[in-house]
């Protein structure tokens, strides 16, 4: 287990009957940049039982946040939603990941698309200070079927602008724009098809995406990640990774399994 750090849980939060989020203690010694994930999980038959997960706290904050689907008969997620305060999981000492601003080419608008829980890094990276050093504006595009499902919005809007830290940031740069499709909403449908039409670009006031000034991240279902890599490539976007910065990066679901997994492990991929 010396790949692995074992933490503390210190709260958790069912967001609804599908979502939930939890905070553990942080080991000194873990380093990430915000956007990154890790291995995370719990000892089962003498073997860690694990998963990929991105980092919803910020890289400064002496926390760990992760933010999950529950994953019908999920063999780790299935556990995991059932942890309660004091309650240990095990984490990776190493994280990675392809969703930080430094595989991004400087630009003007930093768009962050993310459906359901894909919406954790996004959360980290909406809380670096220097996120919004290198961009204008930065727009977080959250896009789920209910409104409840629109987690983490009360602290988006009302509690980071007023942190001591980036409150100053987000309330002249942020741009928060919850969307739904199965409830009446101030904002409804699927973020590719608020972009295609250019209905997103007239409620937020910017210009159209265009490469020359826009950078994405897209972070969510299989589906959001296909249709919205092959909506930006049809407008020219060329897509980044780790060592070659581009106009936009899409988070590697394989990369997540495969990447952070040392030998005599159970490593899974519930979605």
């Amino acid at each position: 287990m010396s790949n692995f750090n074992q933490e503390s849980v210190l709260s958790v939060h069912h967001w609804t009957d599908n979502l939930f989020s939890f905070t553990t203690t942080r080991n000194p010694s873990f380093c990430f940049r915000s956007g990154e994930f890790t291995m995370i999980g719990l000892k089962v038959d003498e073997k860690p039982l694990l998963r990929a997960y991105s980092l919803a706290s910020a890289h400064y904050e002496d926390r760990l946040e992760f933010f999950s689907t529950k994953v019908p008969g999920g063999p780790l997620t299935s556990r995991l939603q059932h942890l309660k305060e004091g309650d240990e999981i095990i984490v990776s000492r190493k994280a990675t990941g392809t969703l930080v601003i430094d595989n991004l080419e400087d630009g003007r608008n930093l768009y962050l698309i993310g459906t359901g829980s894909g919406l954790a890094p996004f959360l980290s990276v909406i809380k670096n200070p220097e996120t919004y050093l290198r961009f204008e504006n930065v727009v977080l595009l959250h896009g789920c079927r209910r409104i409840a499902e629109l987690a983490y919005g009360e602290m988006i809007t009302e509690k980071l602008p007023s942190d001591e830290l980036v409150g100053d940031f987000v309330r002249y740069q942020l741009i928060y724009y919850p969307t739904v499709t199965r409830d009446p909403f101030h904002n409804r449908g699927r973020i590719t098809d608020l972009i295609t039409s250019g209905k997103l670009f007239t409620d937020i006031e910017l210009p159209e995406l265009e490469p020359q000034h826009d950078r994405v991240m897209i972070c969510g279902s299989p589906a959001l990640m296909r249709d919205a890599r092959e909506l930006l490539v049809a407008r020219g976007f060329v897509e980044g990774n780790h060592g070659e910065p581009a106009q936009f990066l899409v988070e590697k679901t394989s990369a997540k399994r495969n990447s952070l997994s040392p030998s005599r492990t159970m490593v899974l991929h519930e979605s």
